[in-house]
């Protein structure tokens, strides 16, 4: 079993930044590939970013490619979501998500473990 909890969320101006993080439970949080997902009222769940476990290879949706980084902490069992430049509609609920096969994958099905959510605001 792998619990994931996410802090870090807030309401922030238009150009300003945050940075989510996510602590997870497990001790073979390495192999894990991460991932964040977003999802604004009345859609669907998005792909933000993903990271994998050893080799820390990473994807980025093409929306925030530029402005977001992902990152990991294997020793801390930590994910990091650094969101700079934030605009209106990044406006979502963002979660983690671990996939125990460490592919390197942008759909919501393929992640065995969710957290809660946490709340991001920009406004403009």
């Amino acid at each position: 079993q792998v619990q994931l909890v996410e802090s870090g969320g807030g309401l922030v101006q238009a150009g300003g930044s945050l940075r989510l993080s996510c602590a997870a439970s497990g001790r073979i949080f390495s192999t894990y590939t991460m991932g964040w997902f977003r999802q604004a009222p009345g859609k669907e769940r998005e792909f933000v970013a993903a990271i994998r476990g050893n080799s820390g290879s990473t994807s980025y949706a093409d929306s925030v490619k530029g402005r977001f980084t992902i990152s990991r902490d294997n020793t801390k069992n930590t994910l990091y979501l650094q969101m700079n430049s934030l605009k209106p509609e990044d406006t979502a609920v963002y979660y983690c998500a671990a996939d125990f096969l460490g592919r390197l994958s942008k759909s919501p099905r393929d992640y065995d473990y969710w957290g809660q959510g946490t709340q991001v605001t920009v406004s403009s």
